[in-house]
């Protein structure tokens, strides 16, 4: 997870007051931050993912002065109207579609602020942006820069002098020169055509999500900023800008609006979020006996506001707060500022012993056969997008069982296969040597009515000598050492895997998977390079 570094005197500035170092060293584990090292003039810790707002100190000082009792309630993201506006060309709609960005003014940037920006900004490229897969931020001088802007698209033999470097260059050859090109680049696919922020003056300011133009770059005598993100979704947008809104406004920044239009796109409001919540559910969860009102000024030391709704709470979340999806989130809230130190242990009144269960112990027993035979467990979600599950292997989506309000197309429906989640996988490691063996075992859900439950294996070999005997062997291999069993093949069609390199699995005749070469439009499709081969087979019968 990531780690940053506080400074307790930066700390003491940034609370507007000294606190012992004592009292904030014993506080920091209870904003779930985990001490890695300590020493005289600082701390360093490691936050969890889910709490991006911790990535610099601004915000970590606003969750001690909730818990310290120095300011507690939500803080206000106060945001002036702005007269800067950014035009969106329908261009883009296919490759990143949408864009947000504010203004930051009249601030000052010291060494050190502007390492934690820095920090911050690449923590949220690989968290919420995943590798800048669905966001990426870029970050500029504003008085470098000429209103309006346009984002849209530029042949790849455009040129500019990209950050970090004194020369200019086409962006082919950035992408080909450059660190970040060369980390990124596979983002851009091999679209002719590759997204471009330009002003007024038609000069480059950045070349999403890979790389920032030289004439923007911020130090230290730099007072105002620009803030922009572009991204694939909407929420996520608005998500990443409303934290680093949050930071600056903290570090002295005055925050002004940008005005978007064209192409589906709006100005950001970046509006706080209410949810109500039971006191009952609060006591029940905590075993607690805690007065509504206590359960207020918990969540308030927590930054979020509340007040009485009838016999609800109504909680006003800030936008920066993107880990707060459901009332037990905000119980847990009121458990952190109430203070888990005052929370008394209670031993539960069951007598009986706990152990695994058959279907725990035989499912651990098939993974530590699969790492045995050279292959790495994953985990992937099961909630995944239907361009991964079905568009991209020409699968049948008509057993697609969607999910209700989605708030992002790569978490839109139930797997009903772990397989293409594994090929996805691969393709996020592209870079990384080969042989690349994978394994994952998991539930899938069916429809119907009602809505079944599998218990697959799913396994994949990539490498250059990558065929169906070898994963067959390997197949085989599980069956008997796992559940003593053999199995029969029979040659069938799957729009996953080479025609004539694909088989039904069959145990005691009944058909319990598929087993084959993945095919090479899927293989391409993900820009793989290597062939693989692959099983999924439905354990259910066999363990159950």
């Amino acid at each position: 997870m990531p780690v940053i570094t506080l400074y307790f005197s930066r700390l003491a500035r940034l609370m507007g007051r000294r606190i012992p170092r004592e009292r904030i060293v014993s506080t920091l584990p209870f904003l779930g931050l985990d001490i890695e090292e300590e020493a005289s003039d600082h701390i360093s810790v490691e936050y969890s993912p889910n709490r991006p707002d911790f990535s610099t100190d601004y915000g970590v000082a606003a969750g001690l002065e909730g818990l310290l009792g120095i300011k507690t309630g939500i803080p206000v993201l106060k945001i002036k109207k702005g007269i800067d506006s950014i035009r969106v060309e329908p261009s883009v709609g296919r490759v990143r579609p949408f864009i947000v960005a504010i203004e930051a003014l009249n601030g000052r940037l010291d060494d050190e602020t502007i390492r934690q920006m820095i920090a911050m900004q690449e923590d949220l490229h690989n968290g919420i942006g995943r590798r800048r897969k669905k966001a990426s931020i870029g970050i500029h001088d504003l008085e470098k820069i000429k209103f309006p802007l346009v984002y849209g698209t530029v042949e790849r033999n455009h040129k500019f002098v990209p950050l970090g470097s004194n020369d200019t260059m086409s962006v082919s050859e950035i992408l080909a020169n450059t660190e970040t090109g060369k980390a990124y680049g596979h983002l851009l696919e091999d679209s002719k055509k590759v997204l471009a922020i330009m002003d007024h003056e038609k000069n480059t300011i950045s070349l999403p999500p890979i790389i920032n133009s030289k004439l923007t770059e911020v130090t230290t005598r730099t007072k105002n900023l620009l803030v922009e993100v572009t991204a694939l979704d909407k929420i996520i947008a608005e998500d990443t800008l409303s934290i680093i809104a949050q930071m600056l406004q903290k570090g002295g920044f005055k925050i002004s609006s940008v005005r978007i239009s064209g192409a589906r796109n709006s100005t950001p409001l970046l509006s706080p979020r209410k949810m109500l919540l039971d006191p009952a559910l609060v006591s029940g969860v905590l075993g607690l006996d805690i007065s509504p009102s206590e359960m207020m000024r918990s969540l308030k030391k927590s930054r979020l506001d509340a007040k009485m709704r009838g016999r609800q709470i109504l909680c006003t979340i800030p936008r920066y707060r993107t880990d707060l999806s459901s009332p037990i989130d905000l119980v847990e809230e009121v458990m952190l500022g109430y203070g888990i130190a005052d929370i008394s242990p209670t031993i539960p009144k069951a007598g009986s012993a706990g152990q695994k269960n058959r279907v725990t112990a035989a499912l651990g027993a098939t993974g530590e056969i699969m790492v045995g035979l050279g292959y790495q467990e994953v985990m992937n979600f099961s909630l995944v997008g239907r361009k991964e599950q079905y568009e991209l292997p020409g699968r049948d989506a008509s057993g697609a069982l969607p999910v209700a309000d989605s708030k992002t197309q790569e978490h839109e429906i139930l797997r009903d296969a772990i397989l293409p989640g594994l090929v996805d996988t691969l393709s996020r490691n592209i870079h990384e040597s080969y042989p690349q063996n994978i394994f994952e075992t998991g539930i899938v859900f069916l429809k119907g009515s009602p809505v079944s439950e599998e218990t697959h294996l799913a396994c994949v070999s990539a490498h250059n000598d990558a065929n169906f005997t070898e994963i067959k062997s390997v197949l085989q291999a599980i069956l008997k050492s796992g559940f003593g069993m053999t199995c029969t093949t029979k040659v069938s069609h799957n729009p996953m895997f080479l025609e004539g390199r694909t088989a039904d699995v069959l145990v005691a005749g009944r058909r319990i998977g598929v087993v084959g070469e993945i095919s090479e439009h899927l293989l391409s499709s993900y820009k793989m390079r290597v062939p693989a081969a692959g099983f999924e087979i439905n354990l259910s019968g066999l363990i159950f």
